[in-house]
């Protein structure tokens, strides 16, 4: 072993070391590495930010951001709709809700599908009287499956092609993944189907900050537009088609409010509703009715042509000049240009028009303005900005043209018209000027933490394939396997992958596990290719802890799980990828070279 290698080794190790005591922040780790390695000299300087310029960077970037403009298109809720009132129990819903988020995630990145699926299975659970327990993990652990299809479905496999054509000159193509990631999702997908019941019943949920700031329901208006094209429609139907979660509280028609409305009354265009519910309720709700926030309805005049428009929660603080005060005598849109669009007050629930609504220290409103002006007004007002979270009420959803986007995205690939890169920024940059999704919240769903540990441990792995180490390690392994049935071998190194990704992270592990199993491959005289797809596939599969992935560690709150809860169930369907996915594999990708 030379000095040079030794030095990689022993960077490697550290970093492995850190990354399973847990003390720092993966991406800390992942950048202190790369400085070390600078100062060691087995990171060349020249080479030294190429991770941050790699197509796999930019590959996951993008998809990150295409997932959530889909997320926010609300074709999914549209095509479940119709058959959410027939999951009554878990039975019913842990298929369905796997299945979808595992369909999901062969298309978009596999913790945007479940971050987009989760919101309605909570909905569901909460409804059904369902334990969140028993929904929640195989939904994480059917997207992780799920995302083994594609080359976007999960980082390991955009990694693995990288890995390839490194060594082959050439990168696995989108769809290279499909015929062994298919046959395991089919498994995984009739094992969580039945599996689920491994799981505990009795798990409490722990709060999130999204529910510490939730203290009653949002009063807000709409009003029905004259080319209104849902005719027929009642009091009663619209409270139907709100599941329960919105209330319609009053109808304002000709200037004369009617409280409490029958179920019989028919909604006409030109009314005003005042609706009572939770703001994501409210907003999916006013969508789906196709009913426009009639005060939403004023333009919210701009600094900067650049300027989006912005829409904040914010609480009257007890010297506010709002308070005994109404949003009309005060014409918050004259003297400073917002947009009362709902208020919400603990105990209480009023029939009055928004506007005239008088206010209260300790309300919480939801302003909408300009994001360079709003500062300004809300310290003028006197209101207290809260936690920013995710705030939409009432906004456009283009349903439509994500999907043509996304789609277009695939065939691109599938064709290989364009390079899997270019087409997935390409995806990104329309849905952005499509207005399909915002820049601010485009920012926002970049996984920040997961760029810069890819970015900056790609130059470090790449280190022990170019000082050598890689094929040091598979000439040792190569030794152990050689006249031994190939498949063993090849078995190895999908282990090898499942084991370390749990504490590592699946970008970390292919990154270091991806060049030993091609070295051995070669070594071995055998196809390397099998070997790669082993590691992606072993990488991918992490359903041992919470850490490991990123969707994993996602349920991890709103399920109330603990860390002996992962392997569970998660035991036996590692088992089941193992025994079944090395022969599938093998049976896919000839072993021999």
């Amino acid at each position: 072993m030379t000095l040079q290698q030794a030095l990689a080794f022993g960077l490697v190790g550290v970093t492995i070391a850190a990354f399973i005591w847990g003390r720092w922040r993966y991406d800390v780790i992942a950048l202190s590495a790369l400085l070390l390695g600078l100062a060691l000299g087995v990171v060349p300087t020249d080479k030294a930010f190429s991770g941050f310029a790699n197509d796999v960077t930019v590959i996951i970037a993008c998809a990150l951001v295409v997932s959530a403009a889909f997320a926010r298109s609300g074709v999914v809720e549209a095509v479940l709709r119709p058959l959410l009132p027939r999951l009554a129990s878990a039975r019913t819903q842990v298929p369905l809700f796997t299945g979808v988020v595992a369909l999901l995630s062969m298309v978009t990145k596999n913790v945007g599908a479940l971050a987009l699926m989760m919101p309605i299975a909570l909905q569901v659970a909460r409804r059904t009287n369902t334990p969140p327990s028993r929904l929640l993990m195989p939904m994480a652990f059917g997207s992780l499956i799920g995302g083994t299809v594609t080359l976007v479905g999960t980082s390991p496999n955009i990694l693995v092609s990288e890995v390839r054509e490194q060594i082959l000159g050439r990168p696995f193509g989108m769809y290279d993944y499909a015929p062994v990631g298919l046959g395991i999702t089919a498994l995984g997908l009739v094992f969580l189907a039945f599996g689920y019941r491994l799981l505990p019943r009795t798990r409490v949920a722990t709060e999130t900050l999204d529910a510490a700031i939730e203290t009653a329901p949002y009063f807000t208006e709409v009003a029905v537009p004259e080319d209104w094209t849902l005719e027929k429609r009642t009091v009663a139907s619209l409270h139907r088609m709100a599941s329960g979660e919105v209330s319609i509280v009053a109808v304002i028609r000709d200037g004369e409010r009617r409280p409490s409305p029958s179920g019989n009354l028919r909604i006409r265009p030109g009314d005003t509703l005042l609706l009572e519910g939770e703001h994501q309720d409210l907003d999916a709700f006013i969508n789906r009715a196709r009913l426009k926030l009639t005060r939403a309805d004023r333009p919210v005049s701009m600094e900067e042509p650049t300027e989006e428009v912005r829409i904040v929660e914010a609480v009257v603080s007890p010297d506010s000049a709002l308070i005994g005060r109404s949003a009309k005598q005060e014409d918050l849109y004259g003297q400073q240009n917002v947009n009362l669009l709902a208020v919400s007050r603990s105990g209480y629930r009023t029939s009055s028009e928004l506007k005239g609504i008088r206010l209260r220290a300790g309300d919480i409103l939801v302003i909408q303005g300009g994001e360079r002006s709003l500062p300004a007004a809300l310290k003028n007002l006197g209101l207290l900005p809260l936690a920013e979270r995710e705030l939409r009420l009432g906004g456009i959803r283009r349903r439509l043209l994500p999907t043509l986007i996304l789609g277009a995205a695939m065939i691109l690939v599938a064709m290989q018209i364009v390079p899997v890169a270019i087409a997935f920024f390409a995806a990104a940059v329309a849905m952005v000027v499509s207005g399909a999704i915002r820049m601010r919240e485009a920012y926002g769903a970049l996984d920040g933490p997961v760029l810069v540990l890819i970015a900056a441990l790609i130059p470090v792995s790449d280190a022990i394939r170019a000082t050598g180490g890689a094929e040091l390690v598979a000439a040792s392994l190569a030794a152990v396997f050689e006249g031994r049935p190939p498949i063993l071998a090849l078995g190895a190194v999908m282990a090898v992958a499942m084991a370390a990704t749990p504490f590592l992270n699946n970008a970390a592990t292919v990154l270091i596990v991806a060049p030993i199993g091609a070295a051995l491959a070669q070594l071995l005289k055998l196809n390397p290719d099998p070997f790669l797809m082993a590691v992606a596939l072993g990488a991918a599969c992490d359903f041992l802890t919470p850490i490991g992935h990123q969707c994993n560690t996602l349920v991890m709150a709103p399920g109330g799980y603990r860390f002996g809860d992962y392997p569970r169930l998660g035991a036996p369907l590692t088992a089941l990828v193992l025994f079944v996915g090395t022969p599938l594999i093998a049976a896919v990708w000839p072993l021999q070279a």
